[in-house]
């Protein structure tokens, strides 16, 4: 049976007011208490850090537990274990015996063992007549079983802890990731904002987040991160949203001009006049004599019909808006309609539109106003497959009233003042057929 006295230290070895402390801990600890020591020992290499002991003293404690018959701390048994110092240099995998003596104190000094020692120094256990343990001398193991819970809520904590900092340090490189690629997309797609300060600012964070992380010093720059996203975000969507908007507009705007030809666009105004009914004679004539076999009458009626429900635009806007049919005129310029009807009747031969469609085209939208059609088809080349196919599909609209010049102009005009160069990277192509007959059409010919 264990001394229920304060046992102090053998030879020159001083006693302290802590030392006494942790001996009465150890003894005042709940009857009962039970523990399976490997356990314990595992969530004493868990708590390590907050009860200040090194892996070597860990080492050290191990083959002290080592010693212990039994796998279950009790209270209710003894819990001093009395090696010599030669068998516990052996079971802590051949430590010297001075580096042996200062871990020991380390352990004695953070409380999770305390000596007990003899008379005269020694460790060893006596029995009595029946072979029963009557004193022991040696370490007693009895304040880590009276601090089991302590370190079991210690063990827990940091285990949550890390848990935690294992979280943060996910949800850190996700945001890092994040803004730097959300950075670069914004950059790349010219969305206006002060990127480069921006980025500054990322790289400067980035830089403060220490070598040694805890959840203390990561909590801030990730909050700070987390608002740098958000921002990020939030002018990413505000332009999306813009676009989506303008895109809309845009698609109301085309369809109100497509469904009602009379109606003035909000994008055209003071450009459309009402065409006048009489045209120039010659070039009807002229397109009359091409087309033996149609009734002459009929043709005439109904192209003074729909060319009365196109606009007329000014030559100089036509000019403007498409400049290529410039090269084509009388002198490589076009001074009147006369030039540009003239210049229409080179360039849709050239294009692989038959004289036939072309006629139907002077027939159902005027003279004046195919011309200009050709000359926007002109501009166009680069987007469509088939000028002939083209030519008659619009035809078709127009006998139909769903096609109007505006919007076509204003297209060209629009994609000028935006882009200096060709159209075939920022336009569909439209295929609507080859024209029966036609010469393939070589891309990119003016």
């Amino acid at each position: 049976m264990e001394s229920e006295f304060v046992t102090t230290p053998f030879g020159r070895r001083p006693m302290s007011l802590a030392m006494l402390l942790r001996q009465r801990r150890g003894e005042a600890m709940e009857a009962g208490t039970r523990r399976n020591k490997w356990k314990l020992f595992r969530t004493v290499c868990e708590a390590r850090a907050e009860l200040d002991v090194t892996d070597r003293a860990l080492m050290v404690l191990d083959a002290l537990l080592s010693f212990y018959p039994e796998d279950e701390l009790s209270s209710e048994r003894g819990l001093v274990v009395f090696p010599s110092n030669v068998q516990l240099c052996l079971r802590a995998r051949g430590m010297a015996a001075a580096t042996l003596r200062r871990h020991l104190a380390v352990l004695v000094e953070a409380g999770l063992i305390s000596r007990k020692d003899s008379p005269n120094g020694k460790r060893y256990l006596r029995r009595g007549r029946e072979g029963e343990i009557g004193e022991a001398y040696g370490f007693s193991l009895a304040p880590l079983l009276a601090r089991a819970t302590e370190i079991e809520a210690i063990a827990a904590r940091i285990a949550d802890d890390r848990q935690l900092l294992r979280g943060m340090k996910e949800r850190l490189t996700i945001c890092r990731r994040d803004i730097a690629k959300l950075i670069c997309a914004a950059v790349e797609e010219t969305i206006p904002g002060d990127w480069a300060r921006l980025s500054s600012t990322f790289h400067a964070l980035l830089q403060s987040i220490p070598r040694a992380a805890t959840l203390e010093s990561l909590s801030p720059i990730l909050e700070e991160l987390e608002t740098i996203r958000l921002g990020v975000i939030n002018t990413l969507e505000s332009q999306e949203k813009h676009r989506i908007a303008s895109t809309n507009e845009s698609q109301i705007e085309r369809h109100i001009q497509n469904s009602n030809p009379e109606s003035t666009s909000e994008s055209e105004p003071g450009l459309e006049t009402v065409q006048e009914a009489n045209r120039d004679p010659e070039p009807s004539s002229r397109l009359d004599r091409r087309e033996p076999g149609v009734a002459g009458n009929g043709s005439r009626t109904t192209a003074r019909t729909n060319a009365g429900e196109l606009k007329s635009f000014p030559l100089g806007m036509v000019v403007q808006a498409c400049p290529d049919i410039v090269h084509y005129g009388p002198g490589g310029r076009i001074a009147s309609w006369r030039d540009l009807m003239t210049a229409a009747a080179v360039v849709h031969s050239m294009l692989g539109a038959s004289a036939s469609a072309y006629e139907e085209a002077a027939c159902v939208m005027g003279p004046q106003n195919a011309a200009v059609v050709m000359a926007c088809i002109l501009q166009k080349g680069g987007c469509i497959n088939s000028a002939g196919g083209y030519l008659r599909d619009l035809t078709r609209r127009a006998k139909r009233g769903e096609f109007a010049l505006g919007p076509m102009l204003m297209a060209l005009l629009r994609t000028k003042d935006r882009f200096e160069v060709g159209l075939e990277e920022d336009c569909r192509k439209v295929n609507f057929g080859t024209e029966p007959g036609a010469p393939a059409r070589q891309n990119g010919v003016r």
